[in-house]
Formats: C-alpha cells, structure tokens, sequence
C-alpha cells in the first residue's frame, strides 16, 4: 500500500464556535506539536501531552493503513517516517515527536535533518526512567520485533547505566490487538498473560513498555505480571520530557484559547475515530478536533 499525502478524502468537522480555524486551508494560528506513530499507539503519547500541556495544540498522524511497523525492514520504516515527517513539516510544527518505538530505533537520526524543528523518539524517556525505578537492576523490555530486533533500548539502557541487566521480549500480536480496537477482551487478557510467561520466571522488577500501543493493554499486562513489576511507559515519559524541553526553551503554549487539534490516519477512519475519542474522551471534551484522512493510493 502507498500513502500519498494528497487533500484528505474525508473531513470531519469538530470545532466549536468561535475557535480560530481557517476553513479552506484547514491550517490554524497555533504552532503545534507534530505527534506521529504506526498506527493508533501514539494516542498514549497524545493523552500524556494534553493532560500536561492543555493549551498545546496537537496534529497528529497514525499510519494506521501500513501498520504494524515491527515486522518491516528497517529501510521501509526509514522511508514511511519520512514521508510523515515531511507531511507534519507542512504544519510548521515547534517540535516532532516520533511516538513509535520502531521508527525511533530505525529512524530517528535519519529524519532529524530533515526539518528544523526538533525531533524527539521514545526510547530514551522510558530508559531513564527503568533506571531511576530498579532496585534490582533487572529490567524488561516488550517491543514489536523490530524494536527489540535493534537492540535501542538494550543500547541506552546499558549506556545509563551498564550495571542494567536487559531481558528483552518481542510480542508480535499486541499491536495488532490494539489496532483492532480489542484491548479490554477476555481473550487479549489470555493472549497477553500468554506471550508475557517468559518473563515472569525472570528477576525483573521494573517492565518498559517499549512500544507506545501498549499503555491501551496496561491493565491485562499488570494483571500478567503482578503488583509488585513496576510497568514504565515510554509515552508518559516522553511527554515530561516534551514539557521540559518546551518550558527550557520558552516555548511553552500561552494564553486562554483553546486549542484546535488536527488527527489524521491512513487507514479505516471509523475504527481510528472510535479508538481516539475512548481513549482521549477526558482531554478532548468540549475541544474543537479535526479529523483527516489523507489519499490512500
């Protein structure tokens, strides 16, 4: 499938009255933080940035009609993060945030020339904070393939602290789990406790969620694992880090409007509205969205 980033076949009005949007270009005042994962995965980034950073305005890109990216080669991931980054580049975004652990493995540094505005992954958040909560220094790490294929989190973990012993576990059917909206079902709770039965005859104390889809199975691995496995994620963690970067940099969104928030995908619409507005329902109530589905060809 080839996604070409053309005038949205599908637009959906959301916005309240007197919110400043201009109506043909659909480009708004605001310059925003450009969010973009694999799929519906980097919604957790986007909750974790509007809870923290209300007055920030979000354009966000799923590619949900070419996930999952764990399962693809490191040169596709490369060529997909660099389409979306240059359709976010559009936007004149303050700063880009790849919320897809696959594509900051594969494709972080190779984007970053690409655009002035910063480019921030997802990885190094959540490392820092494994480090800071093990006591034992055993930690885990779940992926998609491609993640723990790359050895990024084993990597940096070693690289903050090389006294981390790292025991990594890819889990190739969570993504697609979560992408089906099918995360609260008896059945994933099996499949999860399933998958993760490896781990639990390990040492770790501390678990990354090393993929942003995760944080939407946050209840069914903590019920695999047990209460005393400290789960991190990588979204919560990146969006402190976007806060600190913004405030450092005075940066940070001001004033009292509301802002306008722009969500595109590439694929089924429907499932993706479905999946966003259940997972955003508190930060996104009486907020003025756009949604936008580029030209799939």
């Amino acid at each position: 499938m080839q996604v070409r980033f053309l005038a949205p076949l599908h637009t959906l009005w959301l916005t309240a009255p007197g919110t400043n949007v201009d109506e043909e270009s659909g480009v708004f005042v605001r310059q925003p933080i450009a969010i973009l994962d694999s799929g519906v995965g980097g919604l957790t980034v986007v909750k974790e940035v509007m809870r923290q950073l209300p007055r920030e305005r979000i354009v966000y890109f799923g590619d949900t009609g070419r996930a999952p990216y764990g399962p693809r080669p490191a040169e596709e991931v490369i060529r997909f993060t660099r389409e979306i980054v240059d359709f976010l580049a559009r936007f004149d975004p303050k700063l880009i945030v790849v919320a897809c652990n696959t594509a900051t493995a594969y494709a972080l540094e190779a984007v970053r020339p690409l655009v002035k505005a910063p480019v921030v992954g997802v990885i190094l958040p959540g490392a820092r904070a494994a480090v800071r909560r093990t006591a034992t220094g055993a930690v885990g790490v779940i992926g998609t393939e491609g993640t723990i294929r790359s050895g990024a989190y084993e990597r940096v973990l070693k690289s903050l602290s090389p006294r981390i012993e790292v025991i990594s576990l890819a889990c190739p059917m969570f993504v697609p789990i979560v992408e089906r909206g099918a995360f609260r079902s008896s059945e994933t709770y099996r499949i999860v406790a399933e998958t993760l039965a490896p781990l639990r005859r390990t040492a770790i104390d501390t678990l990354i969620l090393g993929c942003t889809h995760y944080p939407f199975l946050a209840d069914a691995i903590s019920a695999a694992m047990g209460p005393d496995i400290a789960l991190i994620s990588s979204a919560e963690e990146t969006a402190r880090d976007i806060s600190g970067m913004l405030r450092e940099s005075e940066r940070l969104a001001d004033g009292t409007e509301v802002p306008v928030h722009q969500f595109f995908c590439s694929g089924d619409h429907g499932l993706f509205q479905m999946i966003a507005r259940q997972w955003l329902r508190e930060q996104t109530a009486g907020a003025p969205i756009v949604w936008q589905v580029p030209c799939i060809r």
